[in-house]
C-alpha cells in the first residue's frame, strides 16, 4: 500500500469513527438530520384541528424558527373528535407529545382541570388591556389565572346590502333636489308673473340645486340611515321601496343560538364576565323576558319559518339580494368575495355594529375565541409560551389572508373595514362560558328561543330553562322563585320607537 492510499485509508476511518460517535450520541444518522451541522434545535409541536389554518401556522412556524437559534416549531394537524381525550393521550404516552394546542375558549376548564392547560408566564403582562379587547382577556382567564393566550375569534353581527342602501340614498336626495327644483321654478314664474314678464314663462326654471349628487354625500346617507336598534329596521320596511328580488327586509337563522343571543347578551349572566363562577348565573330576570317578549314580538314583522331556513340558506340568499339584513359570522366576508370573484354577485355589502334591540334595550353578541395553550405536560414550557406569543401578536393580517380567521389582538393589518368592525363587535362581546356544569345551556336557549319564536309563554319558558340549569348546578331540582311579567307593553316600544 503506497503513501497516498494510506492516508486516505486513514481519513476514511477517521470519518467512519466519527460518524459512528456522532450517531451514538444523537440516536440516529447524521443523514437524517441537517441541523447537526448546525446546531441542535429543540422542537415545539402545536396541534390544531381546523385545516384551515394549515397554511398560516406553516408560515408562522417558519419564520419563529429563522429567527430561533435553538427552537423549531412543528404544526400537527389532527382530528377534532375526542380532541381532550387524545391530547391527554398523547401527553401522558407519546414521546412526541404536543407542547402547545389550539382550543376554543369553552373548553378551558376541562383542559385546566384534566391538568392539560397550565398558567401561562405573563411575566411582561403580554395578555392585558393594551393588546387584547376584554372578551379576549375574560375568555381565557380561569379562577383569576390566565390559562391561555387569545388567538383568534368568531363573532355574529349586522350584515347589510349596502348597494340597496346606496340606491335608496341617491333616490332620496334626487327626489329632494326635484323639490327644491321645482319650488325654485314655481317662485321664478311667481316672480315674472308679478312683474308681467309672462312671455318668458315657458323657458323659466332654476339652475340645478345641488345637481351633483357625490359620493361622499352617498356614504354620510348611508351611515344615517343605519339601524341603531332593531325599530329602527321595523321602520326601515314600512318606508323602503324594494327592488324586486328582495324578499325580506331582514331575515337570519332564528334556529342557532349563535345568531339569536344578542337578544339577551346584555342582561343574561352565565358564569360572570370570564364564565367561570357558578354563583354567578342570572338566567331568568325581568330584562331577559321582555328581550325574549321583543324576540317574539318580532315574528309579527318578519314571518321566519325555523323549519325552512338555515344559515346557509340565508347567506347564499342575503349574496343573491333577496335580504338587505341579515346577523352573519365572519365566515360570510370570504363567500361573498367568492360570489363577486366567480361573477356571481353584483353587490356590495358592510358591516355594521349589532344593533339594540329597542330605545330602553341593548344587545350584545356571543364569542367563541380559540386559544393557544400551553401543554402541562410539556418538558419545554418555557419555549413553549414564547413560541405562543409570537403566534398571537403577528400584526401582518396574513392570518386572515391565509386562513381567512381574524386575530384575537389589537393591531392587525386588514385591508377591509369589515373586518374592523367585526374586531369592534367581538370586543364587547360575551365570551361563551367555561364551565362545564352549564355546557348544554346553548341547547336548552336553542330550544327556548324556537318555542318562543312560536308563540310559547316567554316568562315560563326562560324560567324552565333557568330550573334545568340550576338543578344542573346545585345537583339536585331547582325552582325559581316566578317573577311576574313585566308591566310594559313590549308591542306598543316597539311601535313607539318605530314611530
Amino acid at each position: 500500500m503506497n503513501f497516498k492510499t494510506r492516508i486516505l485509508s486513514i481519513i476514511f476511518v477517521a470519518c467512519a469513527l466519527a460518524g459512528t460517535l456522532v450517531y451514538a450520541r444523537s440516536e440516529h444518522s447524521i443523514f437524517e438530520d441537517y441541523s447537526i451541522f448546525t446546531r441542535n434545535k429543540t422542537t415545539v409541536r402545536l396541534w390544531y384541528t381546523d385545516d384551515a389554518l394549515t397554511p398560516y401556522l406553516q408560515s408562522r412556524a417558519v419564520a419563529y424558527s429563522e429567527e430561533s437559534d435553538n427552537v423549531r416549531v412543528e404544526p400537527v394537524l389532527v382530528s377534532g373528535l375526542e380532541y381532550l381525550e387524545a391530547l391527554g393521550r398523547a401527553s401522558i404516552d407519546d414521546e412526541n407529545l404536543p407542547d402547545l394546542f389550539v382550543i376554543t375558549n369553552d373548553s378551558l376548564e376541562k383542559a385546566y382541570l384534566a391538568g392539560l392547560a397550565m398558567e401561562i408566564r405573563d411575566e411582561s403582562d403580554f395578555v392585558s388591556s393594551g393588546t387584547f379587547p376584554a372578551a379576549a382577556i375574560n375568555s381565557v382567564t380561569y379562577k383569576g389565572k390566565k390559562i391561555g393566550y387569545p388567538f383568534y375569534f368568531e363573532t355574529s353581527s349586522l350584515i347589510y346590502n349596502k348597494t340597496y342602501l346606496e340606491n335608496m340614498a341617491v333616490e332620496s336626495m334626487q327626489s329632494e333636489i326635484d323639490l327644491q327644483e321645482g319650488e325654485a321654478a314655481q317662485a321664478e314664474i311667481d316672480k315674472k308673473l308679478d312683474e308681467g314678464e309672462t312671455g318668458s314663462l315657458e323657458n323659466s326654471g332654476a339652475e340645478d340645486v345641488n345637481a351633483n349628487i357625490t359620493q361622499g354625500m352617498i356614504d354620510d346617507a348611508v351611515a344615517s340611515s343605519l339601524p341603531l336598534n332593531i325599530s329602527d329596521i321595523l321602520q326601515f320596511a314600512e318606508s323602503y321601496n324594494a327592488p324586486e328580488q328582495v324578499e325580506a327586509v331582514f331575515e337570519w337563522d332564528v334556529t342557532d343560538i349563535f345568531y339569536n343571543y344578542f337578544f339577551v347578551g346584555n342582561y343574561m349572566d352565565v358564569g360572570g364576565p370570564a364564565g367561570d363562577d357558578l354563583s354567578k348565573i342570572n338566567i331568568y330576570n325581568r330584562d331577559t323576558i321582555s328581550c325574549m317578549k321583543i324576540y317574539q314580538q318580532l315574528n309579527q314583522f318578519f314571518a321566519i319559518d325555523p323549519e325552512s331556513i338555515d344559515y346557509d340558506t340565508i347567506v347564499q340568499d342575503f349574496i343573491d339580494g333577496k335580504i338587505v339584513f341579515t346577523v352573519a359570522t365572519t365566515d360570510i366576508i370570504e363567500k361573498i368575495q367568492n360570489a363577486r370573484d366567480n361573477g356571481e354577485c353584483g353587490f356590495e355589502f358592510a358591516v355594521a355594529d349589532m344593533p339594540g334591540l329597542t330605545s330602553e334595550f341593548g344587545s350584545r353578541t356571543m364569542s367563541v375565541t380559540n386559544c393557544i395553550v400551553v401543554n402541562g405536560f410539556s418538558e419545554h414550557t418555557d419555549k413553549a409560551n414564547d413560541v405562543a406569543r409570537f403566534f398571537c401578536k403577528d400584526n401582518s393580517g396574513d392570518i386572515y389572508k391565509l386562513s381567512h380567521k381574524l386575530g384575537a389582538h389589537y393591531g392587525v393589518s386588514y385591508d377591509d373595514p369589515n373586518l374592523v368592525t367585526f374586531v369592534s363587535v367581538y370586543a364587547d362581546s360575551v365570551p361563551m362560558p367555561k364551565t362545564i356544569e352549564t355546557s348544554n345551556l346553548w341547547m336548552e336557549l336553542e330550544i327556548a328561543f324556537t318555542k318562543i319564536w312560536n308563540g310559547e309563554d316567554c316568562n315560563r319558558t326562560l324560567k324552565q330553562v333557568s330550573e334545568n340549569i340550576m338543578t344542573q348546578i346545585t345537583g339536585e331540582p331547582y325552582t325559581e322563585e316566578e317573577i311576574s311579567d313585566p308591566n310594559e307593553d313590549i308591542t306598543a316600544n316597539l311601535s313607539e320607537d318605530n314611530d
